[in-house]
Parts: structure tokens; C-alpha cells; sequence
């Protein structure tokens, strides 16, 4: 799908393509491929790594513009169950356009960044600023998931938690790559920056950008640090859970069995005491109440001995 803008009074505006000078490719077909390797003159291989979510974010001067692939997080479904992944973005840098490719349509020129646009190279980094942004409010989404299951762990004995907990710890190492990624492509564009031709305002800008981007990096190592380092703890609580359900279910067996084994004595088809007794029923249930008062009592007895050994 194409869309086609233009920068008027320093506001991005959608515009016929004749007068454009930005173009928005999103999942190009097939015949928008061919018009971008033919008309724009971009390199094949160049333009199919863009589409390609595993491609490494990188930086090329072609004779005619410099091309930029950069990674951004991908727009989070709920069906892919907690997965967070990265998705590539191209940009294209000619003289008088800039080309944008995306593998999936997400909201370009939003934020108040694109307030104000001077020009196609201060729109060249703003774009690219703004996947900074992205990736931080995904990992405060992140953060805020972790901290739900966390609460949801302490009370629960299932797996599907401690799953979840696993795949926002690989989302994060995806996040981590793709920053990272991202960082090498920042820091070859502000030492080529005389060779982009950038301004002082717009080289400033990509300092900025660099400090930013580095922030990010630091944020989601942390939240991948301390998810790493508390899945042995969370484990655990989900087998102490467990063990605590195990001890209830023990002792109400116990409970269960003495007073059927008192049941059972007068149950055997043998000569057996107060079988001719008139009130036998009501004595049995007497020995019967009796015997599971009795292990109550024993057990917490055995409770309290067993706590004051440990302190």
C-alpha cells in the first residue's frame, strides 16, 4: 500500500504524487517492489532486508541516497500470547524524497515530534527517534505484565504463568538485540554526518538520539536482568504452592481415614458389641466424632512443636 505526503509550513500533509516527497510503501506487492528497484533505483537485496524481520539494522551509501534499516518493535497481537517481537524498518534519503518501507502499517508521523518538520533529514530522524519511544513504552507494557503475573504466581500452582513469564524473558532478549542493533546504525550515521550533509541542529539531534537510544538499552537489560535472575524464585513458589496443597490433602485423608476405620470395626459381619443395642448408632458416632477431635488436636499439637523447633 502507498501513501504519498509532503512537508508544508513544517507540517507533514498528504499530497498527490506528483508533488510529493515522501513515499510510504507498507508491504509492498509485488509491482510496487519492481517500481521501487526501477524508478527509485534501490538495490534489490536492500529492499528485501527491509521486509525481513531477522535482518541486522544497518547503514549504505548508494550513489544517489543513503539507505537506513533499522529495527522497531512490532506491533504486539494478543494471540501471540505475551510474544513481543522487532520488525525492520527502511528508510531511503534522497536529495529532494525520502522513501519509507514497512512491513506493516503502524502510525507514522504520530507524537508531538512531528509537530514541527523542517526538512526531509530532520524527518529522517525524527522517524527513527520515534522508534526509540516505542520501545520504551513497550517495555513499560512489559513491566507492567511482569508485575500482574508476579501476583498472580503467588497464589497459583499452573505452568501457563511461568510460561508467559518465559516468553516476555525472550522478548526481552529480542529488544535487546534490536537495540543494540540500532545503536551501531546511530552511531555510523553521526560519524558520517558531514558526509549526510545533516546540519548542526540535526547532527545535535543525533547525539541525542545516541544518549536516548543508550537509556533504552540500559532500561530493558535491567527488566532482562531481573526477570532472568528471579525465574528460579518463581519456580520454587510455584512448587511450594503445590506442596501446600499436597499437606491439606494429606490431612484430610487422615482425617477422612480414622473415622471410617471406627466405622468399619462396626461394620464386620461378625458378633461385634452393641450390635443389639438400641441407641448403637448414636454411640458410634460419638467414637466417631471423638476419633477425628482426637486427631485434630494431635495435629496441631505436632504443629506447634514442629514451629518452635524452627525458631
Amino acid at each position: 500500500m502507498l501513501a504519498t505526503y509532503k512537508i508544508e509550513d513544517k507540517r507533514i500533509c498528504e499530497s498527490p504524487r506528483e508533488t510529493a516527497t515522501i513515499w510510504s510503501f507498507i508491504n509492498p506487492d509485488e509491482n510496487e517492489k519492481k517500481s521501487l528497484i526501477n524508478d527509485f533505483k534501490l538495490d534489490e537485496h536492500t529492499l528485501l532486508s527491509v521486509l525481513d524481520p531477522d535482518e541486522l539494522a544497518r547503514l549504505e551509501f548508494e550513489p544517489d541516497h543513503t539507505a537506513v534499516i533499522f529495527k522497531q518493535p512490532k506491533n504486539y497481537s494478543g494471540k501471540e500470547q505475551l510474544s513481543f517481537k522487532v520488525a525492520s524498518m527502511g528508510l531511503f534519503l534522497f536529495n529532494d524524497k525520502l522513501v519509507i518501507i514497512l512491513p506493516e502499517d503502524i502510525p507514522l508521523f504520530s507524537g508531538k515530534i512531528f509537530n514541527t518538520v523542517d526538512s526531509l533529514k530532520d524527518l529522517f530522524l525524527k522517524i527513527i527517534y520515534r522508534s526509540i519511544f516505542h520501545f520504551l513504552e513497550h517495555l513499560k507494557i512489559i513491566n507492567m505484565i511482569t508485575e500482574e503475573i508476579e501476583h498472580k504466581i503467588s497464589v497459583s500452582m499452573e505452568n501457563k504463568y511461568l510460561l508467559n513469564l518465559f516468553s516476555l524473558e525472550k522478548s526481552l532478549v529480542y529488544y535487546l538485540n534490536a537495540i543494540n542493533s540500532n545503536n551501531f546504525v546511530f552511531a555510523k550515521l553521526r560519524n558520517n554526518a558531514v558526509k549526510i550533509e545533516f546540519s548542526q541542529k540535526e547532527t545535535e539531534f543525533l547525539d541525542d538520539m545516541i544518549i536516548e537510544n543508550g537509556q533504552c538499552f540500559g532500561q530493558a537489560e535491567i527488566y532482562s536482568n531481573i526477570l532472568a535472575s528471579l525465574m528460579d524464585a518463581r519456580v520454587s513458589i510455584v512448587s511450594n504452592n503445590l506442596n501446600i496443597l499436597m499437606k491439606t490433602l494429606n490431612l484430610i485423608t487422615i482425617i477422612i481415614m480414622v473415622p471410617t476405620l471406627v466405622v468399619s470395626f462396626f461394620s464386620m459381619n461378625v458378633n461385634i458389641p452393641l450390635q443389639g443395642h438400641p441407641q448403637a448408632f448414636w454411640i458410634i458416632s460419638f467414637f466417631v466424632l471423638l476419633s477425628v477431635t482426637l486427631v485434630i488436636a494431635w495435629w496441631n499439637l505436632f504443629l506447634r512443636k514442629l514451629y518452635r523447633q524452627k525458631d
